[in-house]
C-alpha cells in the first residue's frame, strides 16, 4: 500500500473512531473519492487495534477499577464498579448478536454511498434531539435498564454513517445520563466491541495466504493510537464547552454534500 494512503487512513480512523461522525463512513468514502484501492483487512485490524490501545490506556484507571469490581462481584461483594462492569457486558450483547447475523449485509448492501448519506443525516437529527433534550444535570450511574437500551441502540451503528459513539452517546442522553457519564460509558463500551470485531477479523486474516507487511501495520497502529488518544481527550473537553451541535452541523453538511455528489 502507498505510504500516503496508509498514514491518511490510520490518522482518519484514529480521529473519527470516538467522535460522533462515523469512522466507518469516512474510511469507506475517502478511498472511493480519491480513487485509492481497498485498504485490505490487515490495515483495518491494525488501525482498530490502535484505537483500542488508545482507549485502554486513556481509561486505564477505570479499567483497573472495573476489573477489581468484577472480581469482587464474583466473590459475592457487589460494588458500583462491579455493577458497571456487568452493565458494559450486558450492553455488548445486542451488537454482538446482530453483527454475527447481519455480517454479510453490513459488508455489502449497507456500504453504498446513498446509505451512508442517509444514515449520516438521520442520525445527525437524533443526536441533535438527544442533545437538546438532555437532562440537567442528569444521572452519573448506568443501571441495567439504561445499559440494555444503549446496547440495543448500538446495533444501529452497524450502518456506516450512523457512528457507534454518536448512537450510544445519544442513547445515553435519552436515557437520562449526564453528558460526561454517557460519553464515559460510550468509550468504555467500545472496548469489548472493538476487541470482538478485531478478533473475528484476525481469524479471517489468518486464513488468507497473502504475506503481511508487519512494519506498515505497526506504523498504522501507532498513528491510529496517537490520533485516537488525542480525539478522546479533545472530545471530552469539547463536550463540556461547546456540546454536540458542531458535530451535528458537520454531519448535516457531509450528508448534503454526499447526496449532491451521488445524486
Amino acid at each position: 500500500m502507498d505510504r500516503v494512503q496508509l498514514v491518511a487512513l490510520a490518522l482518519l480512523q484514529g480521529l473519527t473512531e470516538f467522535l460522533p461522525v462515523s469512522s466507518s463512513a469516512h474510511l469507506i468514502l475517502l478511498p472511493r473519492l480519491l480513487g485509492w484501492p481497498d485498504q485490505g483487512l490487515a490495515l483495518d485490524i491494525a488501525v482498530h487495534a490502535g484505537s483500542l490501545l488508545a482507549v485502554c490506556v486513556y481509561f486505564r484507571a477505570d479499567l483497573r477499577a472495573l476489573a477489581a469490581g468484577a472480581a469482587a462481584a464474583l466473590a459475592g461483594r457487589p460494588t458500583p464498579e462491579g455493577r458497571l462492569a456487568g452493565a458494559l457486558l450486558l450492553a455488548s450483547v445486542p451488537v454482538g448478536v446482530a453483527g454475527l447475523l447481519g455480517k454479510e449485509a453490513v459488508e455489502t448492501v449497507l456500504r453504498s454511498e446513498r446509505v451512508i448519506a442517509a444514515a449520516t443525516f438521520v442520525f445527525a437529527l437524533w443526536l441533535a434531539w438527544a442533545w437538546r433534550r438532555r437532562p440537567r444535570p442528569g444521572r452519573d450511574t448506568v443501571g441495567w435498564r439504561e445499559a440494555w437500551w444503549i446496547g440495543c441502540a448500538q446495533v444501529l451503528a452497524l450502518i456506516p454513517g450512523a457512528s457507534r459513539s454518536g448512537v450510544t452517546l445519544a442513547a445515553g442522553l435519552a436515557a437520562g445520563l449526564a453528558p460526561q457519564a454517557a460519553a464515559r460509558f460510550s468509550f468504555l463500551l467500545s472496548i469489548p466491541v472493538i476487541t470482538a470485531a478485531g478478533g473475528l477479523q484476525a481469524v479471517e486474516l489468518a486464513a488468507q495466504p497473502a504475506p503481511v507487511a508487519w512494519g506498515d501495520l505497526a506504523l498504522a497502529m501507532g498513528l491510529a493510537a496517537l490520533a485516537a488518544a488525542a480525539a478522546i481527550h479533545l472530545f471530552l473537553g469539547a463536550l463540556a464547552r461547546i456540546g454536540l451541535m458542531p458535530f451535528v452541523w458537520y454531519r448535516i453538511a457531509l450528508a448534503a454534500w454526499l447526496a449532491w455528489l451521488y445524486r
